[in-house]
């Protein structure tokens, strides 16, 4: 319980934090067109830690120009706030901006039985805004408790496209310049990442340690009450270390001392769950098959070599794979496609999207296919995945080859990554 007088000292203090930003300049995110302010139902924007998920937010408000009030729940002084503190908020709140009705609640997640408040609000007819770092915010409480009442918006760090124009990097321009820096911004995005704030430091090591010691302490360890926190941290970095990689509990459990292949099965959950891994599932018509020998990516190139004791090299194939992977789910979740990845033991394929359960793409990814083993290894997967499920979009992500072929009656298209991720499709 915190008394009213020192909860408007602490919203007043954030209040005019806020204000401080009506001076910079933000990134559009694509995301941003997702939020309808308009609606009825709570608009949710769910992502990793500072992939900028309260910049989007504040950037739709201001452009649209309403008036509203905010709360930042990830602000220390607000740690012993209960379910039954909001109301006070919302007073104080009230007491601050006078009337609105457009409420910004940030990292909402953190508060106890945050639900039932905000599901008075929307009865109320209040324009609800939420950002959460766990995606137990859909599959959980919200599903449960407002039911068709919230738009899901998953926002993760920067995209290339996005990386290109804060870098102020011509996407567009076909000359030999305006090409040669899209290809030196790639190969620096490939090394950096895209969260938005490491962006303006010169080393971001120290920055990418911070951010995942506090999802596993804050995100995870407190919020699912971990019992093996340390075997937990270093199975954490183990992932993040050899991803892509595809999860065999028992191996989990055997490496780490955990108790029952249960716990490691939990512990890549909650890493899911506070978006520092996602999940691909393995393609296959019976559901049973697709729920076991699932790989993990980490959410962001940046966190497989800027920690500490990483020992990730170069692995310039993994990062390829990870950003056409983490790109992929930009483009088709929103629109309700799924991705998945192929293997029937005779031949492996890095993505299937599908539409139902209907394929309509398969993407490899190989960074370099200059040899004539490998270049005849990756069409050949593609042609084995067509044949196998009937998909007739066949496409072979590269470093830098552009080629257009036809294999089997079947054309498949080789291009760039750096290119690919700049297209509109």
């Amino acid at each position: 319980m915190i008394d009213k007088r020192t909860l408007e000292n602490i919203l007043s203090d954030q209040s005019e934090e806020l204000k401080l930003k009506h001076a910079l300049h933000f990134s559009r995110r694509r995301e941003e067109a997702s939020v309808d302010l308009e609606s009825t139902q709570a608009q949710v924007v769910i992502g990793v830690r500072r992939s900028g998920k309260s910049t989007l937010c504040y950037n739709v408000l201001q452009h649209a120009g309403v008036k509203y009030a905010y709360v930042n729940f990830d602000d220390e002084r607000l740690a012993r706030l209960t379910g039954e503190d909001l109301n006070d908020v919302l007073e104080t709140l009230y007491k601050i901006h006078g009337d609105f009705n457009y409420l910004f609640l940030d990292e909402m997640q953190n508060i106890p039985e945050w639900f039932l408040f905000v599901n008075r609000l929307l009865r109320r007819d209040m324009h609800v805004i939420i950002t959460g770092s766990n995606a137990k915010l859909l599959s959980g409480e919200l599903a449960t408790h407002l039911t068709g009442r919230y738009n899901p918006i998953v926002l993760f760090p920067f995209s290339f496209a996005e990386f290109c124009n804060y870098k102020q990097i011509d996407n567009r321009g076909q000359s030999t310049l305006a090409i040669a820096l899209r290809r030196a911004a790639f190969d620096a995005y490939m090394q950096q990442g895209g969260f938005p704030e490491v962006q303006r430091m010169s080393a971001a090591h120290g920055y990418v340690d911070t951010l995942v010691d506090n999802i596993l302490k804050r995100d995870i360890e407190q919020r699912f009450k971990i019992s093996y926190k340390a075997a937990f941290e270093r199975m954490a970095h183990h992932l993040l270390n050899i991803s892509p990689a595809v999860i065999v509990d028992k191996t989990l459990k055997e490496l780490f001392g955990f108790k029952s292949e249960h716990t490691s099965r939990n512990y890549v959950s909650y890493l899911c769950q506070a978006f520092l891994l996602v999940e691909l599932r393995k393609y296959s018509l019976k559901s049973k098959l697709r729920v076991v020998g699932g790989k993990v990516y980490p959410v962001d190139v940046a966190l497989m070599n800027k920690r500490a004791d990483a020992f990730a090299g170069e692995n310039l194939g993994c990062r390829l794979e990870t950003i056409v992977y983490i790109e992929l789910l930009r483009r088709h979740k929103p629109q309700g496609l799924d991705i998945y990845y192929y293997n029937d033991r005779t031949k492996e394929c890095d993505f299937v999207v599908c539409q139902g359960n209907r394929a309509v793409m398969a993407i490899q990814v190989s960074y370099d296919i200059t040899n004539v083993k490998t270049r005849r290894r990756e069409l050949s997967a593609l042609l084995h995945v067509a044949a196998k499920t009937g998909c007739r979009r066949l496409l072979l992500l590269t470093d830098h080859q552009y080629e257009d072929l036809t294999l089997n009656g079947l054309p498949v298209h080789i291009r760039p990554v750096y290119d690919w991720l700049l297209q509109d499709e």
